[in-house]
């Protein structure tokens, strides 16, 4: 793991930003109870645990280790969770601080920092539990800022990289949001630097994005696609999608290309394990 001391947004951590760019909620846990086999607590920082659910159905099948939008919980996720258990494909959302579950506040740095603590975590959890499947990374809108970072540090411990509704360039994004970037002496090459971040990943990439975005246009999109050098790469834009709606209008097209990524990485581990007995 690299040396998380040094990530620093800090230039994004000021109260006016976050109140912009966070819209943390608690979970109700009354609604899908506690299940301790599903139920998780990262710890990230002294008295912070992050909440997660690892929906999980198959120990060879696939995992997707999953960053959700500003505006959203794990618990919202319930229904997606079980979707892609029917799939056979493991899925494992995480919050942020502050959000469902979690303790503490949400900044940027912090965001930042606790991806590669709960990508350290899972891949330990699922090695513990003998889940042998390809591990996947997905980010949905500011999620993909997690997805990426982690992609850009660990490409040869990643089999696949997911962006769903990403953002190509933060200062567009942070303006639409409300946030004056040069009020606060905001740069593009201080922020998330995900269009760069994306070059870095040569495995396989799927990139998902509704065609009418209303906060996250559909070019950025097209230009994460454009950027990536991954020989395996796909961009599959959700017709009459927004934003929010866009695995309701798109459901099949969605979830099909999904499916089709997991079969594609279950295929290619096979033929490497027959390469390796054969060697």
């Amino acid at each position: 793991m690299i040396d998380i001391s040094k990530i620093d947004y800090s230039v994004l951590d000021s109260p006016r930003v976050s109140m912009h760019l966070f819209h943390p909620r608690s979970e109700n846990i009354a609604v899908h109870g506690m299940d301790p086999e599903r139920d998780i607590f990262i710890t990230v920082d002294q008295g912070v645990n992050i909440g997660a659910c690892f929906y999980t159905v198959n120990q060879s099948g696939p995992n997707i280790l999953f960053f959700h939008g500003n505006g959203e919980i794990v618990g919202d996720y319930y229904d997606v969770g079980q979707m892609y258990n029917r799939m056979g494909i493991n899925f494992l959302p995480v919050d942020y601080r502050g959000y469902g579950r979690s303790d503490g506040t949400p900044t940027v740095t912090s965001m930042m920092k606790d991806c590669h603590l709960i990508f350290e975590f899972t891949k330990n959890w699922l090695k513990q539990r003998n889940f042998t499947g390809p591990l996947i990374v997905m980010g949905r809108s500011l999620g993909s800022a997690s997805a990426l970072e982690l992609a850009h540090n660990y490409k040869d411990e990643i089999d696949a990289l997911i962006i769903e509704s990403g953002f190509a360039f933060a200062v567009p994004l942070l303006r639409l949001l409300g946030v004056d970037s040069d009020a606060i002496g905001f740069e593009e090459k201080q922020g998330f630097r995900n269009i760069d971040k994306i070059v870095n990943f040569t495995n396989h990439v799927l990139i998902i994005h509704a065609e009418y975005d209303h906060i996250i246009p559909f070019t950025d999109g097209q230009a994460l696609f454009d950027a990536c050098q991954s020989k395996d790469k796909h961009l599959v834009k959700i017709k009459d999608a927004n934003h929010n709606d866009i695995m309701y209008a798109g459901l099949s097209d969605y979830m099909t290309a999904i499916k089709n990524l997991a079969k594609s990485l279950l295929i290619n581990q096979d033929r490497m394990t027959e390469r390796e007995k054969s060697n």
